[in-house]
């Protein structure tokens, strides 16, 4: 029925619980989820097997998420990756950072439902899976 291959998602957060969650609900849709606690961890991750896509709590105890996004994206191998902010920061001012100055793929704020990370994963892989 579904021929596409599995997609596979790093989930760079401190909260091994919400790793948790996030894994069962993507599982139960074909993804396969690695979450790496804390942002030493995801970049070293990131970079050993470069994913689909990343998901990224912005507020760490050792480096901080907007880094992390910059190492990534400074990476000649893993800059092209989609990066989807998940975080409790949900001012707006910090989503209109995320979005237009940082160039995010997509920011939502905790706590989400999850219908909204599905939406968010499917708009961002959705259009890069629709190209050529």
């Amino acid at each position: 029925m579904d021929t596409k291959q599995t997609r596979n998602v790093i989930y760079i957060e401190d909260d091994q619980e919400m790793i948790d969650l996030v894994s069962m609900i993507l599982s139960r849709r074909g993804f396969t989820v690695k979450g790496a606690q804390g942002g030493k961890n995801g970049l070293e991750l990131v970079i050993a097997e470069p994913p689909d896509l990343i998901l990224l709590d912005l507020m760490m105890p050792d480096i901080d998420g907007w880094d992390v996004y910059q190492q990534i994206k400074s990476h000649e191998n893993t800059r092209h990756i989609p990066v989807i902010i998940i975080t409790a920061k949900a001012q707006p001012i910090d989503r209109v950072l995320g979005l237009h100055i940082a160039k995010v793929d997509d920011y939502i704020c905790k706590p989400f439902r999850p219908q909204e990370l599905l939406e968010s994963i499917e708009n961002v892989l959705g259009a890069e899976s629709k190209v050529g």
